[in-house]
């Protein structure tokens, strides 16, 4: 039997967190946690460099929590979000983080599962995001990278709620 690691991903403030933590509880599953929140926590701006550490640092962490083989593994977030904003913000993206990206899908003990969370609900602000105004934007860009990469995923939309259920039939 093949173990599922489940990322959910999208852009700034679409509910990732919050969908995250529903799943993982409702599962009783592990949650791998958005490494990037507690490592800017006490930086007041970031460089280019600084998405590298943080790619290495949710790699492990992600790494570190599948190695206990639970049959599902819920990741907020995972290396794609680093490299979209890495394109997006700095242009291009540091190669350890593409070719650590491309070589998550050759795992042969998980597979990978993502859902994207449409951006269509109130921007929550906080000190670390940057862009409410391109959600949209952002979304697309996300579900290109998908569909480029021919990754398996859905979208979830609509309330908490109604996201948590969207995601839960998918894996039924």
């Amino acid at each position: 039997m093949t173990n599922e690691i489940v990322v959910i991903t999208g852009p700034e403030s679409c509910g990732k967190t919050t969908l995250a933590r529903q799943l993982a509880n409702r599962w009783g599953a592990p949650l791998v946690n958005e490494a990037a929140r507690d490592y800017l926590q006490e930086k007041d701006s970031y460089q280019k460099s600084d998405l590298l550490e943080i790619a290495k640092l949710q790699y492990i962490m992600e790494k570190e929590r599948a190695a206990s083989s639970p049959e599902k593994l819920v990741c907020d977030t995972d290396l794609l979000v680093i490299l979209i904003w890495s394109e997006v913000k700095y242009g291009s993206c540091d190669p350890w983080i593409c070719e650590t990206f491309e070589n998550c899908f050759n795992q042969k003990l998980f597979t990978r599962h993502y859902i994207l969370c449409d951006p269509k609900i109130p921007w929550q602000p906080d000190r670390q995001r940057e862009s409410p105004h391109n959600r949209d934007e952002l979304f697309a860009i996300y579900l290109k990278k998908l569909t480029d990469y021919k990754l398996n995923y859905s979208i979830v939309k609509g309330e908490p709620h109604e996201r948590l259920q969207q995601a839960v039939d998918r894996f039924n």
